[in-house]
């Protein structure tokens, strides 16, 4: 008996749709955004080695002409206290910051452009805080045997390889000369040793990049996947967005009676109720400083004309019995605009009637 009701709520729950422009905002705000960490990897090692390729040599080379110069040149004549020491190490932490600040200014370079390509404009703290489910081990136990642990672990594993055989190549086509660095000067040893350092660099760099793009394609496969929503949750999300329809309802409903409290509150000020008997009632007040026609203060039909006679009767406002003028005010103009000027003659004649009754009740 219990088994359509929780099949059918199975269905509910079930996350088959796709994710709504509101919660991919939202997600977005929280840093959750389809990222392959490998293309940053590999643009930064592109950029760094491309960097050291073209600048390293001579950066490289004039910071150890530099390093050997002030050794040679004062550091040997130095004293050696605490101070000279101090004076040493700054000089030389100088000249190693002034070679790698311009590969730390690469790397971060190519660090944002990687992010940029890949997710736009963003910037959020909400990754950066604090949140106990991230520590929770059951949780942490299901990551680890997940279908994504099993994908990173396989990417781990190409990476090494790719590693592997970029250096393996490198070492090969260049087998010959790496036997022969014993009997090379300390000179073109380093400059060997860096030449082939970059070129292991670059070449592990654009497989890492082919390894990219089928890594940013899952990632964003698994963004959606995972940003799917219910029937229920879009559902929820509606109600949200535009409220519950029975707090629309109370709402609704109370506007129309401030507004119709607004409106009874208009009628001991008009200058005339025009009546159909039983069912409609329209108020209108005339002031020519304000406007060049009469303006609707009040209408009702039903029991509501009935409300307004009464409030017109205990106010002493004059009414007037026009069943065809009556509903053609009702139905060709709203609260607060002027009659229509086809109705202006029917109008007129009402309006004298009135103004020459009230001349009357003066008089008398």
């Amino acid at each position: 008996m219990n088994f359509l009701p929780m099949n059918l709520q199975y269905f509910a729950d079930e996350k088959t749709e796709k994710a709504t422009p509101k919660k991919r905002q939202d997600s977005r705000k929280k840093g959750q955004v389809a990222k392959s960490t490998d293309v940053n990897t590999a643009l930064i090692l592109l950029a760094v080695f491309l960097f050291l390729w073209i600048f390293g040599g001579s950066m490289l080379g004039e910071m150890i002409f530099n390093v050997f110069r002030k050794s040679l040149q004062e550091y040997l004549l130095m004293n050696i206290t605490s101070a000279n020491l101090s004076v040493m190490f700054l000089d030389i932490l100088t000249q190693v910051a002034l070679v790698l600040l311009p590969i730390m200014l690469v790397a971060m370079v190519a660090g944002i452009f990687a992010s940029y390509i890949q997710v736009g404009p963003l910037f959020t703290g909400e990754p950066l805080k604090f949140n106990l489910k991230k520590i929770d081990p059951i949780k942490g136990f299901k990551r680890i045997f997940s279908v994504r642990a099993i994908v990173e672990l396989s990417k781990s594993l190409l990476k090494i390889g790719f590693v592997g055989f970029a250096v393996f190549l490198v070492i090969w086509f260049n087998l010959e000369d790496v036997m022969k660095i014993s009997q090379k000067s300390i000179l073109d040893g380093f400059a060997l040793i860096a030449t082939l350092t970059a070129q292991m660099g670059l070449m592990v760099a654009l497989l890492l990049l082919l390894l990219s793009i089928p890594d940013y394609l899952y990632q964003r496969y698994d963004n959606e996947k995972q940003m799917r929503m219910s029937k229920k949750d879009i559902k929820d999300e509606h109600k949200n967005m535009e409220g519950d329809p029975r707090i629309k309802s109370k709402r609704k409903q109370k506007q129309m009676e401030m507004a119709m409290q607004r409106m009874m509150q208009e009628v001991p000020k008009a200058d005339v109720v025009i009546t159909n008997p039983t069912h409609f009632a329209v108020a209108l007040k005339y002031d020519d400083s304000q406007s060049d026609a009469p303006i609707i203060v009040a209408k009702g039909v039903d029991y509501l004309a009935q409300k307004i006679k009464k409030i017109a009767s205990d106010h002493d406002v004059i009414m007037v019995e026009n069943k065809p003028l009556a509903r053609a005010l009702y139905s060709q103009a709203e609260i607060g605009e002027q009659v229509p000027e086809q109705l202006f003659k029917a109008i007129a004649e009402v309006l004298a009637y009135v103004y020459r009754l009230k001349n009357k009740q003066v008089n008398s």
